[in-house]
């Protein structure tokens, strides 16, 4: 294929599919392609006599075992992690989903915690959600 004088280009095949699949292949590759994060759609809290219970509604994108929702943390606002609530199975069909941990102690003097959700493929979510406390 050569270019001729007027700058278009002649020759057998033009843009081939060889072609066109491995600029298709270029674009794809050059950033990683991402789901969306795992988000927190609702949370609660309920004191009780030995703790909190905590319930989080989430959702994600669960596209089977390589891809999944694998659960959240309760942090007090200093960072401390207060719970884990480990989710050990996709959610494919279940969107959103809705998941409670108990007898979490919370100090007297905090009035909000931070929900943390991570999944298996991308990690713990960048930015945590506030979570006030009605005592």
């Amino acid at each position: 294929m050569i270019a001729g004088p007027d700058r278009t280009w002649h020759g057998a095949g033009m843009i081939g599919p060889a072609f066109a699949l491995a600029a298709t292949l270029a674009v794809l590759t050059a950033s990683p392609l991402r789901a969306s994060p795992v988000e927190v759609v609702a949370a609660t809290a309920t004191p009780g006599p030995k703790g909190w219970t905590i319930t989080v509604t989430l959702r994600h994108a669960d596209s089977g075992w390589d891809h999944y929702a694998s659960g959240w943390e309760v942090l007090a606002p200093d960072g401390t992690r207060l719970g884990y609530r480990e989710l050990s199975h996709p959610h494919v069909e279940e969107q959103p989903f809705t998941r409670s941990l108990s007898g979490i102690v919370i100090g007297g003097g905090v009035d909000y915690v931070l929900i943390r959700p991570r999944c298996t493929l991308d990690g713990w979510a960048a930015s945590p959600t506030r979570l006030d406390l009605r005592r």
